[in-house]
Protein backbone atom coordinates (compact mmCIF):
# COMPACT_ATOMS: atom_id res chain seq x y z
CA UNK A 1 0.00 0.00 0.00
CA UNK A 2 1.40 3.23 -1.23
CA UNK A 3 2.72 6.03 1.40
CA UNK A 4 -0.18 8.69 1.92
CA UNK A 5 1.11 12.16 0.55
CA UNK A 6 2.28 14.77 3.24
CA UNK A 7 0.73 17.10 4.71
CA UNK A 8 3.28 19.86 3.79
CA UNK A 9 5.24 19.07 0.59
CA UNK A 10 8.07 21.47 -0.30
CA UNK A 11 9.89 20.86 -3.51
CA UNK A 12 12.50 22.66 -5.78
CA UNK A 13 11.58 25.84 -3.62
CA UNK A 14 12.83 29.45 -4.58
CA UNK A 15 11.62 32.67 -3.73
CA UNK A 16 13.31 35.55 -4.97
CA UNK A 17 12.72 39.54 -4.19
CA UNK A 18 13.85 41.63 -6.89
CA UNK A 19 17.70 40.08 -7.31
CA UNK A 20 18.08 38.56 -3.94
CA UNK A 21 17.41 34.54 -3.67
CA UNK A 22 15.41 34.16 -0.36
CA UNK A 23 14.97 30.67 -0.81
CA UNK A 24 17.01 28.48 -3.19
CA UNK A 25 16.05 24.82 -4.07
CA UNK A 26 14.13 24.19 -0.33
CA UNK A 27 12.51 20.52 -0.11
CA UNK A 28 10.91 19.04 2.99
CA UNK A 29 7.90 17.53 3.75
CA UNK A 30 5.90 17.18 6.95
CA UNK A 31 3.36 13.55 7.11
CA UNK A 32 0.27 13.50 9.80
CA UNK A 33 1.13 13.51 13.09
CA UNK A 34 4.73 14.06 12.74
CA UNK A 35 6.33 16.70 14.96
CA UNK A 36 9.26 18.00 12.25
CA UNK A 37 11.82 20.91 12.89
CA UNK A 38 13.36 23.87 11.00
CA UNK A 39 15.90 25.35 12.37
CA UNK A 40 18.26 27.65 11.09
CA UNK A 41 19.79 31.98 12.30
CA UNK A 42 18.45 34.95 11.72
CA UNK A 43 18.36 35.77 7.76
CA UNK A 44 18.42 32.31 6.51
CA UNK A 45 14.93 32.07 4.67
CA UNK A 46 13.10 30.86 7.79
CA UNK A 47 9.95 33.33 7.38
CA UNK A 48 10.28 33.55 2.90
CA UNK A 49 9.75 29.42 3.49
CA UNK A 50 6.53 30.39 6.20
CA UNK A 51 5.26 32.95 3.75
CA UNK A 52 5.47 30.61 0.49
CA UNK A 53 3.73 27.71 2.79
CA UNK A 54 0.55 30.44 3.62
CA UNK A 55 0.82 31.31 -0.02
CA UNK A 56 1.24 34.93 1.09
CA UNK A 57 3.97 35.09 -1.39
CA UNK A 58 4.56 33.57 -5.26
CA UNK A 59 7.51 31.28 -5.55
CA UNK A 60 9.59 32.35 -8.32
CA UNK A 61 9.72 28.58 -8.88
CA UNK A 62 9.01 25.27 -6.96
CA UNK A 63 6.36 24.43 -4.95
CA UNK A 64 4.76 24.26 -1.45
CA UNK A 65 1.77 22.67 -0.98
CA UNK A 66 -0.75 21.85 1.78
CA UNK A 67 -2.95 19.23 1.90
CA UNK A 68 -5.93 19.16 4.96
CA UNK A 69 -6.40 21.95 7.18
CA UNK A 70 -3.12 24.25 8.11
CA UNK A 71 -3.28 26.87 10.50
CA UNK A 72 -0.34 29.15 11.65
CA UNK A 73 0.94 30.65 14.99
CA UNK A 74 2.96 33.57 13.28
CA UNK A 75 6.00 34.85 14.56
CA UNK A 76 5.15 37.79 17.17
CA UNK A 77 1.68 35.93 18.27
CA UNK A 78 -0.19 39.28 15.99
CA UNK A 79 -3.34 39.20 18.39
CA UNK A 80 -5.76 41.60 18.47
CA UNK A 81 -4.83 43.46 21.40
CA UNK A 82 -8.17 45.53 21.95
CA UNK A 83 -10.03 42.90 21.56
CA UNK A 84 -10.49 39.62 24.59
CA UNK A 85 -9.22 36.41 24.66
CA UNK A 86 -12.50 34.85 23.75
CA UNK A 87 -12.72 37.28 20.71
CA UNK A 88 -9.40 36.16 19.40
CA UNK A 89 -10.06 32.62 19.48
CA UNK A 90 -13.55 33.02 17.84
CA UNK A 91 -12.03 34.95 14.98
CA UNK A 92 -9.42 31.33 14.28
CA UNK A 93 -12.58 29.47 13.43
CA UNK A 94 -13.80 31.99 10.65
CA UNK A 95 -12.96 29.44 7.91
CA UNK A 96 -14.88 27.15 9.26
CA UNK A 97 -18.14 30.24 10.37
CA UNK A 98 -20.45 28.18 9.06
CA UNK A 99 -19.78 24.64 10.57
CA UNK A 100 -22.09 24.07 13.39
CA UNK A 101 -20.11 24.55 16.85
CA UNK A 102 -17.32 26.27 14.84
CA UNK A 103 -16.87 29.41 17.29
CA UNK A 104 -17.40 26.69 20.09
CA UNK A 105 -14.11 27.79 22.58
CA UNK A 106 -14.77 24.81 24.72
CA UNK A 107 -12.39 22.54 23.11
CA UNK A 108 -9.35 25.31 23.28
CA UNK A 109 -9.94 26.08 27.48
CA UNK A 110 -10.33 21.81 27.77
CA UNK A 111 -6.40 21.78 26.00
CA UNK A 112 -5.25 25.01 27.79
CA UNK A 113 -7.47 25.38 30.64
CA UNK A 114 -5.27 28.62 31.90
CA UNK A 115 -6.71 30.52 29.35
CA UNK A 116 -10.36 29.68 30.66
CA UNK A 117 -9.77 32.10 33.47
CA UNK A 118 -8.44 35.01 30.91
CA UNK A 119 -10.99 34.88 28.43
CA UNK A 120 -12.49 37.98 29.36
CA UNK A 121 -9.22 39.69 29.09
CA UNK A 122 -7.91 42.18 26.92
CA UNK A 123 -5.33 40.49 25.16
CA UNK A 124 -3.13 43.49 24.92
CA UNK A 125 -3.24 43.00 28.39
CA UNK A 126 -1.60 39.48 28.70
CA UNK A 127 2.14 38.28 28.92
CA UNK A 128 3.82 37.00 26.13
CA UNK A 129 3.56 33.50 27.34
CA UNK A 130 0.16 34.22 27.67
CA UNK A 131 -0.51 35.38 24.17
CA UNK A 132 1.52 32.86 22.71
CA UNK A 133 -0.88 30.54 24.32
CA UNK A 134 -3.80 32.61 22.67
CA UNK A 135 -1.89 32.21 19.36
CA UNK A 136 -1.97 28.45 19.82
CA UNK A 137 -5.58 28.02 21.12
CA UNK A 138 -6.43 30.15 17.86
CA UNK A 139 -4.74 28.32 16.09
CA UNK A 140 -6.50 25.02 16.87
CA UNK A 141 -10.04 26.48 16.61
CA UNK A 142 -9.39 26.35 12.71
CA UNK A 143 -9.67 22.30 14.10
CA UNK A 144 -6.16 22.11 11.68
CA UNK A 145 -4.75 18.75 10.16
CA UNK A 146 -1.43 20.53 11.13
CA UNK A 147 0.38 23.32 12.89
CA UNK A 148 3.17 25.68 11.60
CA UNK A 149 4.59 27.11 14.67
CA UNK A 150 6.77 30.19 13.72
CA UNK A 151 9.42 31.47 16.51
CA UNK A 152 8.17 29.86 19.33
CA UNK A 153 10.45 31.11 22.03
CA UNK A 154 10.97 34.16 20.71
CA UNK A 155 11.06 36.87 23.39
CA UNK A 156 10.36 34.31 26.21
CA UNK A 157 11.43 33.21 29.56
CA UNK A 158 12.88 29.62 29.45
CA UNK A 159 10.78 28.06 31.76
CA UNK A 160 7.89 29.81 29.59
CA UNK A 161 8.79 28.17 26.31
CA UNK A 162 9.20 24.85 27.66
CA UNK A 163 5.64 24.90 29.08
CA UNK A 164 4.54 25.68 26.18
CA UNK A 165 6.29 23.25 24.09
CA UNK A 166 4.75 20.98 26.78
CA UNK A 167 1.54 21.53 25.30
CA UNK A 168 2.58 21.90 21.54
CA UNK A 169 3.53 17.98 22.25
CA UNK A 170 0.28 17.42 24.18
CA UNK A 171 -1.85 18.93 21.29
CA UNK A 172 0.25 16.78 19.05
CA UNK A 173 0.08 13.64 20.95
CA UNK A 174 -4.09 13.73 22.30
CA UNK A 175 -5.21 14.96 19.00
CA UNK A 176 -2.60 13.69 16.28
CA UNK A 177 -2.15 17.05 14.79
CA UNK A 178 1.49 17.60 13.10
CA UNK A 179 3.96 20.26 13.81
CA UNK A 180 6.07 22.52 11.65
CA UNK A 181 8.27 24.43 14.58
CA UNK A 182 10.42 26.91 12.50
CA UNK A 183 12.92 28.22 15.51
CA UNK A 184 16.23 29.38 15.93
CA UNK A 185 16.46 27.61 19.47
CA UNK A 186 17.53 24.40 18.00
CA UNK A 187 18.24 22.09 21.31
CA UNK A 188 14.74 23.33 21.91
CA UNK A 189 13.26 21.94 18.85
CA UNK A 190 15.46 18.77 18.30
CA UNK A 191 14.62 17.91 21.94
CA UNK A 192 10.47 18.15 21.00
CA UNK A 193 10.55 16.91 17.35
CA UNK A 194 11.35 13.34 15.75
CA UNK A 195 13.26 14.47 12.81
CA UNK A 196 14.05 18.02 11.17
CA UNK A 197 15.93 20.23 8.87
CA UNK A 198 18.97 23.30 8.89
CA UNK A 199 18.47 25.94 7.13
CA UNK A 200 21.12 28.47 6.37
CA UNK A 201 21.56 31.29 3.69
CA UNK A 202 18.40 30.15 1.84
CA UNK A 203 19.38 25.98 0.97
CA UNK A 204 18.61 23.32 3.19
CA UNK A 205 22.14 22.17 4.47
CA UNK A 206 21.22 19.17 6.66
CA UNK A 207 18.57 16.98 7.51
CA UNK A 208 17.36 13.78 9.25
CA UNK A 209 16.45 12.24 12.68
CA UNK A 210 16.61 14.61 15.67
CA UNK A 211 19.23 12.40 17.03
CA UNK A 212 21.18 12.55 13.92
CA UNK A 213 21.13 16.24 13.72
CA UNK A 214 21.81 16.92 17.64
CA UNK A 215 24.93 13.94 16.91
CA UNK A 216 26.32 16.00 13.95
CA UNK A 217 29.27 17.67 15.19
CA UNK A 218 28.79 21.00 12.64
CA UNK A 219 25.37 21.50 14.30
CA UNK A 220 26.46 20.76 17.78
CA UNK A 221 29.07 23.64 16.63
CA UNK A 222 26.73 26.35 14.87
CA UNK A 223 23.22 25.56 17.06
CA UNK A 224 23.85 23.68 20.33
CA UNK A 225 26.98 25.50 22.06
CA UNK A 226 30.03 23.86 23.54
CA UNK A 227 28.71 23.46 26.83
CA UNK A 228 27.60 20.27 28.69
CA UNK A 229 24.24 19.76 30.52
CA UNK A 230 20.82 20.84 29.59
CA UNK A 231 20.56 24.07 28.18
CA UNK A 232 17.36 26.81 28.83
CA UNK A 233 14.31 25.30 27.68
CA UNK A 234 15.29 21.68 26.58
CA UNK A 235 13.02 18.83 26.70
CA UNK A 236 14.13 18.41 30.65
CA UNK A 237 12.54 21.62 31.17
CA UNK A 238 9.84 20.41 29.41
CA UNK A 239 9.20 17.52 31.89
CA UNK A 240 9.89 19.58 34.86
CA UNK A 241 7.18 22.72 33.55
CA UNK A 242 4.49 19.95 32.85
CA UNK A 243 2.34 18.59 36.21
Amino acid sequence: MSEPEPLIEVTDLVVRYGAATALDRVGLTVAAGELVALIGPNGAGKSSLVNAIAGIVTPASGHARLRGRAALVPEGRQMFGDLSVEDNLVLGAWRRRRTAGARDTARVYEVLPRLAGLRDRRAGTLSGGEQQMVAFGRALMAEPDVIVVDELSLGLAPMVTADLAGHLREINAARGVAVLLIEQNARLALDLCERGYVLEAGRIRAEGSAAELAGSADVAAAYLGAGTGPAAGTAEDIDRSRP
